[in-house]
């Protein structure tokens, strides 16, 4: 099926329950249905054909949703963007996409045009107000454009060790399978529940458990743009939110926030993790100060996310990332010992990377994907993941890849050698963490460097931590040996 046929049967279910919340904003199913609709007449007036790629770089606001169904309306592919990318990075984005379009928020709008401007892309800015006017003078869009099941409907870039985004191919069967089954059967979503959207849009998890999870069911997704653990708690509080969904650094700040006892969230009703793996002692003292069970679960980019999951009519292993999900099988390849590294094979699989067969064929087994990360597995099939075999940082729930930052500090006419690593921190679990090498004669500082890189990448992922090195260690062909290298205490 297409996506977008969610939205249409919601639209025609659930046509007066609330849809998309912000603050004292609220959309309907009919009116949120009528403004991906114009938003399919917009760019069908644009020229935007079946296939082609539009970008959105929006944050977590009503638009990204109207948008993003748009797109699909029109039988165009989402391209979505992270809205903290410099120009740089929105110029990869687009030129590698071929994106005709970006949807950019006004409050970025200067990255945004520099890098539509370097890739060749028209810019619809998405102002309040504005944007409403633009949206209602275009013509409706009569009706979907057909789009088959194994038609790519999102592209989401993630990356590997090379540095190189890799734009992941999702299908619309991909999807669409993917958030009815983690809706259905691990969440038991019904048009009944309201979900908190702290997730960003951008990413597959707030896609796939926020968006797509609530139009799948009749659901209402009230928003928060930008997370800060004592506004969600009181959105929690106002809403009545019953499904709370977040990565680990989410839990962790709102068990810390200032006055959470006081904070009425007996409307919880279940928790869901996933991003990185959850600290034990995070999950229950969570539950025991908010009297709500953490669901874990795993996935990845190029599984649509979801994968495994702690499912709610089992037994939960607090640690473990659970067992795979209805129509996923998962396995452990080139086993050491009782260690392997995790393989997915099942509907929510990638048709594989854009543009990039050779970055497919490393990861594709004979229909399994290879996932890089390492793990064990028990007498009862639950999977707890032990290591990852890429070296990517995941910092607050955010992917950060050491070499895309190694490559902008040896920019830096003052550094000879860098090694990206991660860094355990309390709050985010991991910080971004650089040991440098100057050049012979050459003198920077590190809130120098660290200024460098925060130009150049995108706010998440340049180094907080940077240290200075004589050498780095080494391996006998050279390579620099990044298990060997700590940070200064």
């Amino acid at each position: 099926m297409a996506l977008s046929e969610l939205l249409t049967a919601a639209a025609a279910a659930h046509a007066d329950r609330p849809a998309l919340k912000l603050d004292d904003t609220v959309l309907n199913y009919a009116v949120f249905n009528e403004a991906a609709t114009r938003v399919a007449g917009l760019l069908k007036e644009k020229g935007v054909a079946p296939g082609d790629r539009v970008g959105i770089m929006l944050p977590n606001v009503p638009y990204f949703a109207a948008a993003y169904y748009g797109v699909l309306r029109a039988g165009g592919i989402v391209v979505p963007m992270n809205v903290l990318l410099k120009g740089r990075e929105v110029g990869f984005y687009l030129r590698d996409s071929g994106a005709k379009v970006l949807f950019a928020w006004h409050g970025f709008a200067e990255a945004a045009d520099a890098g539509a401007a370097d890739a060749g892309a028209e810019v619809i800015p998405v102002e309040p107000g504005k944007f409403e006017e633009l949206v209602l003078a275009a013509p409706r869009a009569p009706e979907d454009e057909p789009r088959a099941g194994s038609d790519t409907a999102v592209i989401l870039y993630t990356s590997g060790t090379t540095g190189t985004p890799k734009g992941a191919e999702l299908t619309h069967d991909n999807l669409a399978e993917n958030c009815t089954v983690t809706a259905r059967t691990l969440i038991g979503i019904t048009e009944r529940d309201v979900i908190l959207g702290a997730l960003p849009l951008f990413h597959s998890f707030g896609q796939t458990c926020g968006l797509n999870a609530a139009v799948a069911t009749g659901a209402c997704l009230t928003l928060i743009p930008r997370f800060d653990p004592v506004k969600a708690l009181e959105i929690i509080a106002r809403d009545r939110v019953t499904v709370l969904e977040g990565v680990p650094t989410m839990y962790h700040a709102m068990l810390h926030a200032p006055g959470h006892e006081a904070v009425d969230t007996s409307s919880l009703r279940v928790c869901v993790s996933g991003g990185s793996a959850m600290p034990v002692e995070v999950m229950k003292a969570f539950e025991r100060e908010f009297d709500c069970m953490i669901l874990e679960g795993y996935g990845l980019s190029e599984t649509s996310p979801v994968a495994s999951f702690n499912h709610p009519d089992r037994e939960r292993k607090p640690g473990s990332i659970g067992t795979p999900i209805a129509g996923v099988e998962m396995t452990l390849i080139d086993v050491e010992g009782d260690v392997g590294e995790i393989a997915i094979r099942g509907h929510n699989v990638m048709k594989g990377y854009w543009k990039r067969p050779d970055a497919t064929e490393d990861v594709m087994r004979d229909g399994w994907f290879a996932t890089g990360d390492m793990a064990t597995v028990d007498e009862d099939g639950y999977f707890f993941i032990v290591d990852r075999k890429k070296d990517m940082i995941i910092r607050g729930g955010y992917n950060v890849y050491p070499r895309e930052i190694e490559e902008v500090l040896y920019e830096h006419p003052a550094v000879s050698e860098v090694a990206v690593v991660g860094v355990a921190d309390d709050a985010l679990g991991e910080e971004v963490g650089a040991a440098v090498v100057l050049r012979e004669g050459a003198s920077a500082t590190e809130e120098e460097l660290r200024a460098f890189a925060r130009e150049r990448v995108a706010a998440y992922k340049y180094p907080r931590r940077i240290w200075f090195s004589d050498e780095l260690p080494k391996g006998p062909t050279g390579k620099i040996l990044k298990r060997e290298i700590t940070s200064p205490s």
